[in-house]
């Protein structure tokens, strides 16, 4: 930051005394003020030396009341030494204004927020949905609420990737210290829900959860199911989600002149039941009607949401829920990271049972292009509504990759993130964690990271540490902070959007 200095009235009379030879004479170390190359030996000779240097230099430390620092020993530096460098370089005003800092160096206000949000207790409290809970569901495609970002919408999003994460964390955890309250170690975001869906005996792809906090029922204006699914974690799984051929749905009762068809992977996994466990259609089949018929006369949400393969699986599941009953509450999809799941005429199937999808995608992560054709979906609604619609029908109805995907979005980007390198990797680009941090700072596309930011650093950067800017990861270690990995996972998440609200 430049300042402006006044001149001390004692020193008043030497600048007056020192204002001629300022006048007469041109610094050497002002490049404007330099002689042509053609008489560089009379400018080193006569103006440029290294005495004249040191009398300039002390005349500013005596103006501005500082005392002249001695020469450090060793070799002196001549007028040589400097070619190429600035006047201003030349000058070292860092050792005369040591408030100035380096370019690379971090604000007092930057490093203030970087230590909140390095810390336990920030919390982000949310505010009363009351009537208008089926806009924040998508009951109008999230209209006027996503550019820019609706705040109490950025909270619900984060709160169901919350949700995502638990699921991650029964699977990864011992299934003995998952209870009917849920993990021993849940993100807040699960905190005062029951999990009445969850089996041992499975392998924990996902969760039922349906809140039974007065508190929170009021605040959300319904009583709100969750189902939250998680992503790609065993090689079975892998091998699934290599099979990208498009085939068709099962029951298929399609009123639309488009046939629906979806990943064959994928409804492999949704379908396939186990040696001594049903498939996970029949599971959440039977534990939806179940909650239904329990909580049957009260105001009640499906919400299904996962991330990178439970993404894909939601779209499977908020399909079948829709049809489940004839009186099937609001089924809304919030998904994370989520590829291609079917064609076309899936895409019309989902939006004719009038269910509700936001998909949540980083511009950088290549999992949501993928599988299918590399065409971007602008592309594909320009040529659809051009002559060409025709053509593309019928390659929807006979080609095996003629994917589409489904629903609105919500488009985020790392290179918007001060804390991620612009250049990060696949993993941390399609990273759950990562995809939090951005939308918790997201406020609109042509919006800067929003500064008043409330999500805890600490998840972010233990899993993608080397994906954060050096800056960040060198003031962590100077503020001696240890994120340990229990403490740092799991003892963090709690600070992350509290549920339900105080």
């Amino acid at each position: 930051m430049m300042q402006i200095s006044s001149i001390p009235a004692q020193s008043l009379n030497l600048f007056q005394g020192k204002n001629a030879s300022f006048k007469c004479r041109g610094s050497p170390l002002n490049p404007l003020t330099r002689l042509p190359s053609a008489n560089s030996r009379i400018f080193n000779s006569a103006i440029c030396t290294e005495s004249s240097t040191r009398n300039h230099l002390s005349n500013l430390d005596k103006l501005l009341q500082k005392q002249a620092q001695p020469n450090p020993p060793g070799p002196q530096r001549g007028p040589l030494e400097n070619k190429g460098k600035g006047g201003l370089e030349g000058l070292n005003l860092a050792r005369i204004w040591p408030e100035m800092k380096a370019a690379e160096e971090m604000s007092p206000r930057n490093l203030n927020r970087l230590q909140r949000l390095l810390s336990r207790s920030d919390y982000s409290p949310r505010n009363n949905l009351g009537g208008r809970w089926r806009d924040y569901h998508g009951a109008r495609d999230w209209a006027g609420l996503l550019d820019p970002l609706d705040e109490n919408l950025r909270r619900e999003v984060v709160r169901y990737g919350e949700f995502v994460q638990a699921a991650y964390h029964c699977f990864h955890s011992d299934p003995r210290h998952v209870s009917k309250r849920g993990p021993d170690s849940p993100s807040r975001g699960v905190a005062g829900w029951v999990l009445p869906g969850y089996k041992e005996s499975t392998s924990c792809i996902g969760y039922v959860a349906v809140c039974d906090d007065q508190r929170e029922i009021a605040r959300m204006g319904r009583r709100d199911i969750v189902i939250a699914l998680r992503g790609t974690s065993t090689c079975l799984e892998w091998a699934e989600n290599m099979r990208d051929l498009l085939v068709h749905m099962p029951s298929t009762n399609n009123s639309t002149h488009r046939q629906p068809k979806v990943e064959c992977g994928f409804l492999s996994l949704y379908k396939t039941c186990g040696a001594r466990v049903p498939s996970l259609s029949e599971s959440l089949l039977e534990e939806i009607r179940r909650l239904m018929d329990q909580y049957k006369g009260e105001t009640l949400s499906i919400t299904v949401t996962g991330h990178s393969l439970g993404a894909a699986l939601a779209l499977l599941v908020a399909d079948e829920l829709s049809m489940c009953a004839a009186d099937v509450p609001p089924v809304a999809v919030f998904s994370f990271g989520g590829p291609r799941v079917g064609n076309r005429g899936f895409a019309d199937r989902i939006n004719s049972k009038n269910v509700k999808v936001l998909r949540i995608v980083n511009s950088q992560d290549v999992i949501t292009r993928v599988p299918g054709m590399f065409v971007s979906e602008g592309l594909d609604r320009t040529l659809r509504n051009s002559s060409a619609a025709t053509v593309l029908d019928v390659l929807d109805n006979n080609m095996p990759w003629a994917y589409s995907h489904v629903g609105t979005e919500l488009r985020i980007d790392t290179k918007m993130s001060p804390y991620l390198k612009p250049n990060a990797d696949v993993a941390c680009c399609h990273d759950l964690e990562a995809y939090l941090h951005l939308v918790d700072g997201f406020l609109s596309s042509n919006s800067p990271f929003r500064e008043d930011a409330k999500r805890s650093l600490v998840k972010l950067l233990h899993e993608q540490n080397s994906n954060v800017k050096k800056l960040y990861t060198s003031k962590v270690k100077a503020l001696s902070l240890n994120v340990d990995k229990r403490e740092g996972i799991m003892g963090t998440m709690p600070s992350c959007l509290p549920s339900p609200s105080n």
